[in-house]
């Protein structure tokens, strides 16, 4: 039987694993997924994944892909891996795909989403940031604006994980205001470590129009590449990687 390359698009709620990547000892998303794969097939295989998120960030549109020897039909065994899964974890979809499929290297652009609530909430105590001062959301797009094309986003990324290259293609991003909560949207060919959390926590400083965040410092900010300068970054709970663009 030859060996089938595998995509699986998944939901879940990061709020009580260790991020996607395993890790030894610590529930992680990838680790759970594998776990069911083995339960499912009796077969360990290495999975793929299209964005590492970190622990407590969630996903709608998160894709992976695996090569396996199996004589379910691709497009169930979603169906049987779920059995398997927690219930914060959700194959939404199963497919086969060509060989030279691989989601990580095949994706031209990444969306995520930040939400901020302007109220307390214990439903989505989890789901987002509660943030209870008033915001002014057209100083934060302005900033949001200067974000777009290509640019060094390096000063957004924690140093550690810092490439030779950190230039972005940021394809779209804007806050809006949606149902008590605003929503940061943001579509770019790649993202660094941290940058969606870190240009979230610098952006609500605007937007609390604090004198030492005009737009002009946020450029300054930016072209230093100093993460240093990043005063809040956002916590985990309110990002979401919303989907993967192939």
């Amino acid at each position: 039987m030859t060996e089938k390359n595998i995509r699986l698009d998944i939901e879940y709620d990061g709020s009580r694993f260790s991020g996607w990547q395993i890790q030894p000892e610590v529930p992680t998303i990838q680790g759970e997924i594998r776990k069911a794969i083995r339960k499912v097939t009796g077969q360990e295989v290495v999975i793929y994944g299209a964005g590492r998120t970190d622990a407590g960030v969630h996903a709608l549109g998160q894709v992976c892909n695996f090569f396996i020897d199996c004589k379910l039909e691709p497009g169930k065994i979603c169906n049987a891996i779920n059995y398997y899964l927690p219930k914060e974890i959700l194959i939404t979809a199963s497919s086969q795909v060509a060989e030279t499929f691989n989601s990580r290297r095949s994706a031209h652009w990444r969306q995520y989403r930040y939400i901020v609530g302007s109220a307390r909430s214990a439903l989505y105590l989890n789901r987002r940031w509660e943030y209870l001062h008033p915001l002014d959301i057209d100083r934060m797009n302005r900033l949001a604006t200067y974000l777009l094309g290509e640019k060094d986003c390096a000063a957004f990324c924690t140093v550690s994980s810092l490439k030779e290259n950190n230039i972005c293609d940021i394809i779209s991003a804007e806050w809006r205001e949606k149902e008590g909560s605003l929503n940061f949207e943001i579509k770019a060919n790649r993202f660094l470590h941290s940058m969606v959390r870190s240009l979230v926590g610098l952006m609500i400083e605007a937007g609390k129009e604090n004198d030492y965040l005009t737009l002009e410092n946020f450029k300054d900010i930016m072209k230093s590449g100093d993460h240093t300068r990043i005063k809040k970054v956002a916590p985990a709970r309110g990002l979401y990687l919303v989907a993967v663009g192939y």
